[in-house]
Formats: structure tokens, sequence, C-alpha cells
């Protein structure tokens, strides 16, 4: 495929957070004949040239290669976040779904596979300079989106040795975030104790600062363009970082809460997420919290040189727009993202 106009494309995934904002981008795109959403429940939502699919990647009785008959290229976004406190079925969904997949693009001879990786891919790295995409890919072993995001980078790694006619690309985002995933995103991570409004600063008394807290977001409209990019670039292919400026700190969401920094050391940060993980209280989990203390920055000069990608919201636009959306309960007409206003 030299490039993706006329093309008919798939996206697994596509009624979750970044799903939606690629299947919306690509609907309008004149250069795309067609876009086939897959997902586990197929929603209401009706973006132009495009026909929805159910597909669930966990069943035993997954076949997507027949889904991608026909396909100039697929979009892998498909990922379970829970249950977190079960890893085998988060690996099921994740990693089995995934090799799934990649077999079926190589069975219905679709050329251009574009994969969603992630920087929690990425081994522990510097948060005093930013790494390129050659930084090795182990991941943080001990939490479970780490290790299902690094294992599928090795199997990329044979998929592009076994698959050379192949056009690979992993996209490699920061911490994704728009307004229409705010309620998703609170029920994920926050679970359903912490209420949208507690989003609100005049609520809060203070913001933990804790040592080595310091990560990269991006809207995930961003992340949507970078793949879009991807497809009309025939060289495109390997890795690429994708991330807003600044990084985020305990000192920049003061600055934009309007709230105090305290110091708190990780350890005592770790043991209160701990405790609420286990008592079920939060989903996300300290193992999580562990990885994201070991993250390296991004750089992204790959993306802005060779894909002439450029994110249009600054990290504070970001977040400022994701808080809103969840003092709001904002959402979008699919199961995955559905909105929810809590008192």
């Amino acid at each position: 495929m030299s490039s993706a106009v006329g093309s008919r494309v798939v996206v697994t995934g596509a009624t979750g957070n970044v799903g939606t904002s690629v299947v919306r981008l690509l609907a309008h795109d004149p250069g795309i004949k067609s876009v086939r959403g897959l997902a586990r429940r197929t929603p209401a939502w009706a973006p132009p040239k495009t026909e929805w699919a159910g597909l669930d990647l966990a069943s035993d009785d997954a076949n997507p290669a027949e889904k991608f008959e026909g396909a100039d290229a697929v979009i892998h976004l498909a990922w379970a976040f829970r249950p977190t406190h079960d890893p085998v079925a988060t690996w099921r969904t994740n990693v089995l779904g995934s090799l799934k997949v990649f077999e079926a693009v190589a069975a219905a001879r679709v050329p251009v596979l574009l994969h969603a990786s992630s920087v929690g891919a990425y081994s522990p790295g510097p948060k005093d300079r930013t790494v390129d995409e050659s930084w090795p890919t182990h991941g943080w072993p001990d939490a479970a989106y780490c290790r299902e995001k690094a294992y599928l980078e090795r199997a990329l790694d044979v998929f592009e040795r076994d698959h050379p006619e192949v056009r690979v690309v992993r996209m490699r985002p920061g911490f994704l975030f728009k307004r229409e995933s705010a309620s998703e995103q609170r029920r994920i991570f926050g679970g359903r104790f912490l209420p949208g409004p507690l989003a609100r600063p005049e609520l809060l008394r203070f913001l933990p600062d804790v040592p080595g807290l310091r990560a990269q977001v991006l809207h995930t409209d961003d992340a949507a363009e970078a793949y879009r990019l991807a497809l009309h670039a025939p060289a495109a292919r390997g890795a690429y970082n994708l991330a807003a400026d600044p990084p985020v700190d305990a000192g920049f969401l003061g600055e934009l809460l309007g709230l105090r920094a305290v110091r708190m050391p990780p350890a005592a940060a770790r043991s209160a997420i701990a405790a609420a993980w286990g008592l079920r209280l939060l989903p996300a989990s300290p193992h999580l919290f562990d990885a994201v203390l070991r993250l390296p920055l991004m750089d992204c000069a790959r993306a802005h040189r060779e894909l002439g990608w450029h994110p249009r919201r600054s990290a504070d636009e970001v977040l400022r727009e994701f808080l809103e959306g969840m003092r709001e309960g904002d959402g979008m007409d699919t199961v995955p993202l559905r909105g929810r206003k809590v008192g």
C-alpha cells in the first residue's frame, strides 16, 4: 500500500478512548474509503463511512481474520485495563488477543499494521532528560499493564522478522486523555468511590508531591492524528514516541489547580494506594504506581520529523479539559465511554 488513499481500514477497540478518536478522524478523511470498527459491544454511534462488527478477543472462538478480509490496514487498539486483581484475565485479552490479531493480519494479507504500544512498554529510565525509541522496552515486570505492553513488543519483533511484507508501526504515547473519556477513566483508575466533583481543586487542601512522579500526557485526538498520518506515510515503520509538553509533576499540577504541593515519601503514597487496592476501593494497583515512578520521559523528534506530527494541545490544555469532563461526567454514546455525573 503506497498510501492510505482509497483505503479500507479496520480498527479494533473502536469504541474506547483512542478508538473513538481514530474512527472519528478517519471517517472524515477524504483519503479513507471505509472504516470497520470492531468492538465487543457495537454502539449506536454512526460516524460517516463506518460499519460496526462484534469481536471479543478474549473469546476462544474469536477469528479476527474474517473481519480483516479486504482491508488495506488494521489499527489495533483493543485493550482491557480491568480486572486489575486478575492479571490472567487481562493477559487473555491483551496479549493472547493481540497475538490473534497479528496472526490474522498475516492470514488476511493485510499490508499495514498499526499497533498501540505505550510509554508503559519502556524499561525504567531518566526523569531529567528524554529518551528516543531505541530505549529498551522491557517494561516494569511487576505491573500487568507494562508487562503486557513489553511482551507485545517482543511479539512484534518476531512478527516483523517473519512477515517483512507487512508495514508495522508501533505508537508509544504518554498517558492519553480527552473530555469524553473522563468518566471511563475515573471508573478504571479511581473507582466508584472517587466522584467526579473531587476534581474541583477547591475541595482539595493540598497536592501530594511524590519524588519521581513525573510523566507525559497527550490529548487522545492528537494521538489519533499520528495514526492517521502514519497511514498516509508509506515509509513510516517502527516505533514513534508521542507526547505533549511540558511533562507533568506536582509542581505543574499545583500551578494548574492553584494548590500547594506537599512533599510525600514514595513509600507513604504507595502504602496508601496498596491499602485501598487491597480493600478493592481503588482499581489502580500499587504496581502501576511503582511503574509510573520509573517510566522515562520520551523524545518525540522522530514523529515530528518523519510523520510531520505535532500535538495541537499542550499538557495543561489536556488536563484542564479532562478535569472539566470529570466534573461534568462527560462521555460518548459507546459502552466504554458512557458518561456519568457523580454527586
